[in-house]
């Protein structure tokens, strides 16, 4: 029996407890039906439920009803954070005023469903679980009704749309609500309502997408990685940044004349290298790491933060940095006569290259120069470098003699490298040269990776291993079936090894056809990972690797560092009068639930290299924009049934080729050897095959370049399209479309089909 009121109602707790503990949306009907209310009851109900939504109880929602503070049982969800690998996420529709945030709530994901990511939306279930709440994910809701990135384009009449920056998104959509943003701006919007007619609403204004800085901003946004440093962490990074070094409990090794060799426009220096010959042969060699775990303590807001990011960001105008800049781009880093907190791995190396022992210290460095990759390869070349540059070389050779012995993948893949003037304009992208230089400082990371993984492993102690598996047995069918059809053999009968696929490549002299062999072994290999369970490292031939070396920018190094400083009890005294937590070593949270950590660093490096990618798609198609017509040298890096992907040689780029500019004929997709076959003639177009091609278009707001055919004379091939297509029975002109009721249309929905951008803002 229901207990009322002294005048028939339910109190108002009772109603709170209904509406917190139903299983269902409630309303005014459901109140009502469960506390068996009838006529003018209802009515006062009406009144009472008013009350309680003026005085904060509930929300003023005539429908559904819900506790203020709290979230309706089903409702839709954004998620807008991946916390440890969890998604957090938000009511996308919250209606209390702005003094009262919406909860954030832990998404429970179902082992079977894909990864949530930033920005997604949900249909959840809620509940409250101790002291929050959780949510149980029912469905995923299609993304293109969450906010997006878009620009500002007017039509002929005045009426405002939205053009995508994303490739993938190729229609534009409707502004209802243009907000503060004018013609031409880059903004954030979302759907003012339901369907396509209620149209987008600005919520956020980015500026001139054109202008400098804006591809990287694009990125960030698109991929909701975190950019400005909450008020607490950067209070906790300046704290951090005054602790004393402790000289009298770390190893002084700032006699030694130790460099750091980066690139030339690097903005923080993780690690530094030494080596002196050993007298039999060998040489003994120091790997100097930047000390970041005795400034980034477990537990504490800056530590959380960290995690979060999991790594940092860069990009041609920017850094996002995993630590702030007082940590990463000054105190941490590895400065040139700065002594510095470093975590030393001490290395011995033999006659034949081995590293057979190593031992790890707290230390002092100075760091006796900072010289870029170029200007330390120009003083080994001419012959008048250091003898301590000259002592890392020669180690090296024999470092590289080992790694030789060891035959790990050797893919020869050009790294692009966008150069800006002071003012962020592009001034040149190129291909990144590759120098012995870069392989000395990448085979002392690798020998101090592999001794922190096998020290880790000495004493049982909890390892992040950096691990990448080999090619799945469906790769490798798919890899056999395409050599098949060039005419080449893969026994999946044998061990399959790094070393299989380089004598493989080894064996090509045709450089188009290296290309693209090294494009299929490439397309078979796994994604690397982080992980608490070995499985190896295919690619380097390696059976024990851990990131150890780049802490600053990495959160997998740090986790490594402070399993060490455990292991090998390297803990440093607290300072006097320090509020920063005190141990610096792994917590125990961390080791009992290391797989989710590794489990959340690996998707925020994988989003970090996406965001990467294309903001040097978007500058590439900006420097490309000025040169539209004009004839490359490119080769083909994918076929679809609808054309192929091609890249221009020595600079980048992924452009489509549609299978309608490619001619006259029928084009057959041959999907097991990656070609494009045509059927009266036979051109083939497959994967790692040079050719010159025209660029059509260059959108720099998407970063997608548009490729036609030539011939041998350089002259536009005539389009599929361009002659009578009797089959249409319409002398060469498309049949009209119609709709499901028979009825002709135009367009799409009456709008601009796909505003395309070659300017600022411009349609085309």
């Amino acid at each position: 029996m229901v207990r009322r009121t002294p005048f028939g109602l339910p109190s108002r707790e009772q109603i709170l407890e209904f509406i917190q503990t139903a299983d269902d949306t409630v309303g005014k009907r459901e109140i009502a039906r469960h506390f068996g209310l009838k006529g003018q009851e209802k009515i006062s109900l009406k009144a009472l439920l008013k009350d309680m939504a003026e005085e904060g109880l509930i929300d003023g929602k005539k429908t559904a009803f819900h506790r203020m503070g709290g979230v309706p049982r089903v409702t839709v969800l954004r998620v807008v954070e991946i916390d440890e690998g969890e998604p957090v996420a938000i009511p996308e529709s919250w209606q209390p005023d702005d003094a009262v945030p919406p909860p954030r709530l832990r998404v429970i994901e179902k082992k079977k469903q894909a990864a949530l990511r930033v920005g997604d939306r949900i249909l959840a279930r809620t509940e409250e679980a101790g002291r929050g709440w959780v949510a149980h994910p029912m469905k995923k809701l299609p993304s293109n009704e969450g906010a997006v990135l878009g620009v500002i384009e007017l039509d002929g009449s005045g009426k405002p749309w939205l053009a995508p920056v994303d490739k993938k998104v190729r229609n534009s959509s409707p502004v209802s609500d243009m907000g503060q943003a004018e013609e031409g701006n880059l903004v954030l919007a979302e759907p003012a309502g339901r369907g396509f007619r209620a149209g987008m609403k600005v919520i956020e204004v980015l500026g001139d997408p054109l202008a400098p800085r804006s591809f990287s901003l694009i990125a960030i946004h698109k991929y909701g990685i975190p950019h400005t440093f909450p008020e607490a962490v950067l209070k906790e990074a300046e704290a951090a940044a005054k602790l004393p070094l402790s000289e009298d409990s770390r190893e002084d090794l700032t006699h030694l004349p130790i460099v750091a060799i980066d690139p030339a426009d690097a903005r923080d220096h993780d690690d530094a290298i030494w080596a002196e010959p050993d007298g039999e042969g060998g040489f003994t060699a120091l790997v100097a790491i930047a000390d970041v775990s005795y400034y980034v303590r477990p537990g504490g807001v800056l530590d959380r933060e960290a995690r979060k990011r999991g790594n940092s960001v860069y990009f041609p105008d920017r850094v996002v940095p995993m630590l702030p800049e007082v940590l990463s781009a000054d105190v941490c880093s590895l400065k040139e006569g700065e002594p510095r907190a470093a975590m030393a791995c001490h290395l011995a190396i033999d006659a034949e290259g081995k590293v057979t022992g190593w031992r790890f210290t707290r230390a002092i460095v100075r760091i006796a120069h900072n010289i870029a990759y170029e200007d330390a390869q120009a003083a080994i070349d001419a012959g008048d470098a250091p003898q301590h540059l000259t002592n890392l070389w020669d180690a090296w050779k024999l470092l590289a003699g080992a790694r030789a012995a060891r035959d790990p993948l050797e893919l020869d893949l050009p790294e692009r490298r966008v150069q800006l003037d002071e003012q962020g304009r592009i001034t040149d992208i190129a291909v990144r040269e590759r120098l012995d230089a870069h392989r000395v400082v990448e085979d002392f990371m690798i020998a101090a990776n592999v001794a922190a993984a096998k020290a880790l492993e000495a004493k049982t102690s909890p390892v992040v291993y950096r691990i990448h598996e080999p090619p799945t047995r469906e790769k490798l069918i798919a890899l056999r079936d395409y050599f098949d059809s060039i005419g080449k053999n893969l026994s999946l009968g044998q061990v399959i090894t790094p070393g299989l696929f380089n004598r493989m490549i080894k064996d090509i002299a045709d450089p188009s056809e290296k290309a693209l062999v090294m494009e299929a072994v490439l397309r078979s290999q796994t994604q690397a990972y982080y992980g608490p369970a070995n499985a190896g490292h295919f690619g380097l031939a390696l059976g024990s690797y851990a990131h150890f070396t780049s802490p600053i920018r990495r959160y997998a190094d740090l986790l490594v560092h402070r399993a060490l400083v455990d292991s090998y009890r390297l803990e440093q005294p607290k300072p006097k009068g320090e509020k920063l937590p005190p141990a610096t070593g792994l917590s125990d949270h961390d080791r009992e639930d290391l797989s989710r950590i590794t489990d959340a660093i690996s998707l925020t490096e994988r989003r970090a290299m996406e965001a990467e990618r294309d903001t040097i798609d978007r500058y590439v198609a900006a420097w490309l924009a000025g040169h539209v017509g004009q004839v490359f040298t490119t080769r083909i890096t994918g076929v679809q049934k609808f054309g192929f992907f091609a890249t221009i040689v020595d600079l980048g780029g992924d452009g489509l080729v549609p299978v309608s500019s490619l001619g006259r004929e029928y084009f057959r997709h041959d999907e097991g050897a990656h070609a494009l076959i045509g059927e009266d003639t036979g051109q083939t177009y497959t994967v790692g095959q040079v050719l010159q091609l025209k660029l059509a278009e260059a959108n720099p707001l998407t970063g997608a370049l548009k490729f036609e055919p030539v011939d041998a004379d350089g002259q536009p091939i005539e389009p599929r399209g361009s002659r009578p297509d009797m089959r249409r029975g319409n002398g060469g002109k498309p049949a009209p479309r119609k709709d499901g009721k028979g009825k002709h249309v135009v367009g799409q929905r009456g709008r601009p089909g796909n505003i395309r951008h070659q300017g600022r803002g411009k349609r085309k």
